[in-house]
């Protein structure tokens, strides 16, 4: 009996001693940090081959991070392959198809109807920022970044603005930054490290909560501006260089809305620029270190498109297109397929490489997941979460598609290792389609569509299923207005 009423005790005790335990926290969700960079070649960077200058920073992301062999952009340019990414949809589907300038600035606003990664993860206690170029819709509008989900965003609203790295001014949320040093044509504020030191603030500010971050840098897009520090360490290492000459020495009426300033130095220019893209992400991660989020974050970086010639670069000499046919505003390989790398300790596998196919519109359920939300029924993506962490069977895409709206329209799919695609769609929607064998041909040298009959009736069809009509962008012969 006395056994009995003792155990009866040391129970009762051993109850009370577990409900006076104050309750465990909430495993914290990751952090995210995106970062894209504005036409980045497949080459471009020194992991993936860039034998001109190295990117040590961001080759540490890869060398303790994935690296992706087979990761494709939303489309060849801007607007539509960010929307692509921000709404989880392929081009067939997301409603900003192509770069479309507004009055009085900025492109084609995202709709209301459009619920984009940063909206949804809000609903997860996420705290979100975006620093660098937007450009899906203007101050005000539906598009406006502050009505789609962000908590701050700091940079260039219009994409048309974006081409100047010493602009007149900037937007913090809804109210212009000016910066009158950049007057004229003067070089007082690099706009690059201004949107830097305002991206690394965020993470201060909210350390204590998950966030997702942002960082949509206009490195490397034409014009071709660096510091002048930056630049004293390129010039005269890069052979011959073919200065170009830009709009301020044509023009009297020249001013920063677009158009590029001159570069005497365009191969130096270029190697400078990502010197300061390669020390901004080297920036995140010491700023990630020293807050100890480091253990707690995914970063994933990549580009938005292929590499551009605009401005002076010379794509031949960096071999910006990685050996990939095209670049930027092409459907080939070299138009699309980008760099993309994802580090995040104890999950992602150190000196991963993965030939696993990914697109821009796998992101927003690969980050409703690591979030613990449902993912919309809208979006055409997949979670990228069982390759980036190893666990679980990773789903597999049928089939991937892009549109493009320039230059007279073009589309293209990959299903499994061909890849199809079609031209000049404005002239003739149901025109020749090319087919490549991607295992064999990389490159996309060889046409094998007349070989291939039956697959080619297979791209014909998926051309036409994949493809929504928009009543704003449609298949037209004519030159885009702001790129």
């Amino acid at each position: 009996m006395k056994a009995a009423k003792l155990l009866l005790l040391l129970l009762t005790v051993g109850v009370c001693l577990a409900l006076a335990q104050p309750k465990r926290p909430a495993k914290r969700p990751p952090n995210i940090i995106f970062i894209v960079a504005d036409d980045l070649g497949y080459g471009d960077i020194s992991c993936y081959g860039q034998q001109r200058f190295q990117t040590p920073h961001i080759d540490r992301l890869a060398t303790e991070g994935m690296k992706f062999t087979q990761a494709y952009a939303g489309t060849a340019v801007c607007s539509p392959s960010r929307s692509s990414f921000f709404t989880g949809q392929h081009t067939g589907h997301t409603p900003i198809r192509g770069n479309l300038a507004v009055k009085p600035e900025g492109q084609y606003p995202l709709p209301d109807s459009s619920v984009i990664i940063p909206q949804l993860l809000k609903q997860a206690g996420y705290a979100t920022g975006c620093f660098g170029k937007w450009g899906l819709g203007g101050i005000g509008t539906s598009g406006d970044p502050v009505n789609k989900g962000f908590d701050e965003f700091f940079g260039y609203n219009s994409q048309t603005l974006a081409h100047n790295y010493y602009p007149y001014y900037l937007w913090h949320n809804r109210e212009k930054v000016l910066l009158p040093e950049n007057s004229g044509t003067r070089s007082g504020t690099y706009a690059p490290e201004l949107i830097q030191q305002k991206l690394l603030a965020f993470i201060e500010q909210h350390q204590a909560q998950p966030f997702a971050l942002f960082m949509t840098t206009v490195i490397p897009h034409a014009e071709l501006a660096a510091p002048p520090a930056y630049m004293q360490q390129a010039i005269g290492k890069y052979g011959p260089e073919k200065p170009f000459v830009g709009a301020d020495t044509s023009s009297p009426a020249f001013t920063k809305a677009g158009p590029y300033l001159s570069q005497p130095y365009p191969r130096a220019a270029v190697v400078a620029m990502m010197r300061v893209l390669d020390d901004q992400v080297g920036q995140i991660m010491q700023k990630l270190r020293q807050l100890h989020l480091d253990e707690n974050t995914l970063v994933i970086f990549t580009s938005d498109n292929g590499p551009s010639a605009e401005g002076g670069k010379d794509l031949v000499y960096f071999n910006s297109s990685g050996g990939l046919r095209g670049a930027k505003r092409d459907l080939y390989e070299g138009g699309i397929r980008v760099p993309f790398i994802a580090r995040w300790p104890g999950q992602v596998k150190a000196g991963a490489v993965t030939k696993q196919p990914a697109a821009f519109w796998d992101l927003l359920p690969t980050f409703t997941e690591l979030a613990g939300l449902k993912t919309p029924a809208t979006t055409d993506g997949l979670s990228l979460l069982p390759t980036l962490t190893g666990r679980g069977k990773q789903q597999q895409h049928p089939y991937l598609y892009w549109e493009f709206y320039e230059q007279s329209g073009s589309v293209a799919a990959r299903l499994g290792q061909w890849k199809a695609v079609r031209l000049n769609m404005a002239a003739t929607p149901y025109g020749p389609i090319e087919l490549y064998d991607l295992a064999a041909d990389p490159g996309e040298k060889h046409d094998v569509a007349k070989q291939q009959p039956e697959l080619v009736a297979r791209f014909a069809q998926l051309f036409t299923k994949e493809h929504v009509p928009s009543p704003a962008f449609n298949f037209q012969p004519k030159k885009a207005t702001d790129e």
